[in-house]
């Protein structure tokens, strides 16, 4: 069977959602045409416009199949400040700031890949910035060049009802992630239209890094801390299509092994290590599993490792000082 013919097909067979066109979210189904020896490898397929998914492949695997292939947990945060570029970019980034944008993005990408399992834009870097159009082109980029990746956009969303329904038509539609970081404060309801796309994830803020989630992720409920609460909830309830992740800051380690106590299978998206100062070594001991379990989040330490023409090569230098101090850390627990 011809790709065109494939892709006329699967439009009519697979798209559980009724938007068609480009970007369209394709699920490949067992009464379908036998179609193994026709796709591309990796988890994430992509045919011209459309972007396939194997059906019986939930994100649960194909994030595993991303820390095995990759050899990493590694997370490169992509977080485009043009203040902070290298200095060439800094001069085009007066006159062109998306292309200056997208260049130092995809250069990011290219020199990190080999010690990643996943890159995070950071929705607000772009937005704030007019760049949606260039995150577009990233996300299409990671398909086309990264395939064994985990594209994780960082949303942290946070509404009910159609509203929703368009920030995850947004997420997994227009920018192609893999899984997207929400808000849980609304509860069950806001997170429905994500899980209805059975086969991408959800990363759900728990335990953030940050000093000012105190105020509420610790205020003590009926039973526990409000933190434990959400991932009780993750575990038991949300996680019907092993699709369900929790955010758990570096710099809170105790309350890591506690969030893996109640929520062992889960995996962790952990940022706040590199320039936010977690402890690296406790975070590991406290959050692993045997397969990984964890994706570690670097972002500015990476991005932002040197403003010289050896920008690229420095930010390939501390993603791999990153991954081998995360094996290290791995192999001594």
């Amino acid at each position: 069977m011809a790709w065109a013919e494939w892709a006329a097909w699967a439009t009519w067979e697979c798209n559980p959602h009724g938007c068609l066109g480009v970007g369209t979210e394709l699920f490949l189904k067992k009464s379908g045409p036998n179609l193994s020896s026709l796709l591309p490898p990796g988890p994430a397929r992509h045919c011209g416009a459309f972007f396939i998914y194997d059906a019986g492949m939930h994100f649960f695997s194909r994030l595993q199949h991303a820390w095995e292939h990759q050899a990493s947990l590694l997370c490169v945060g992509l977080d485009p400040d043009i203040a902070r570029f290298p200095h060439s970019l800094c001069a085009q980034g007066q006159q062109d700031p998306l292309g200056a944008i997208e260049q130092f993005c995809l250069g990011i990408m290219e020199a990190t890949a080999p010690y990643c399992a996943a890159f995070k834009p950071q929705i607000a870097y772009f937005a704030s910035q007019r760049a949606e159009s260039v995150l577009e082109r990233l996300s299409a980029a990671a398909r086309d060049r990264y395939p064994h990746h985990i594209w994780l956009l960082d949303a942290k969303r946070g509404d009910i009802g159609s509203t929703a329904e368009h920030y995850a038509r947004e997420a997994y539609g227009r920018y192609q992630a893999d899984a997207v970081t929400v808000s849980p404060y609304m509860g069950t309801d806001s997170l429905t239209p994500y899980l209805q796309y059975e086969a991408r994830g959800i990363f759900v803020l728990c335990r953030t890094s940050n000093p000012g989630g105190d105020d509420f992720q610790m205020l003590s409920t009926a039973r526990n801390p409000l933190y434990v609460e959400v991932a009780t909830q993750a575990a038991k309830r949300w996680n019907q299509h092993r699709q369900i992740g929790l955010v758990v800051g570096a710099t809170y380690p105790k309350e890591i092994e506690i969030v893996r106590q109640v929520a062992p299978d889960l995996p962790l998206l952990i940022p706040g290590i590199g320039a936010q100062g977690g402890d690296l070594i406790a975070t590991v001991r406290a959050g692993k599993t045997e397969n990984g379990g964890m994706l570690i989040n670097s972002s500015r330490a990476i991005l932002y490792a040197s403003q010289q023409d050896d920008w690229q090569q420095a930010a390939a230098t501390i993603a791999q000082q990153t991954r081998q101090a995360i094996q290290a850390a791995l192999a001594s627990h």
